[in-house]
């Protein structure tokens, strides 16, 4: 089935927006990258004694 060229033309365009971005020679982090990795740690410093009481539980 050939994807039709409305989706192609997307698929193309975004992937020159992400090589123009990393072309611009734009270095650091953004406020997005640290909230998502601090939303990220979040969790897993959350879960972590969970699963490791867990652990202790079934051993």
């Amino acid at each position: 089935m050939p994807i039709s060229e409305e989706i192609a033309g997307a698929f193309v365009n975004h992937h020159n927006k992400m090589a123009s971005h990393y072309d611009a020679g734009e270095q650091g982090f953004t406020t997005e990258d640290i909230l998502w990795a601090a939303g990220i740690w979040s969790v897993i410093l959350t879960l972590s004694p969970v699963i490791v009481f867990y652990m202790l539980m079934v051993a």
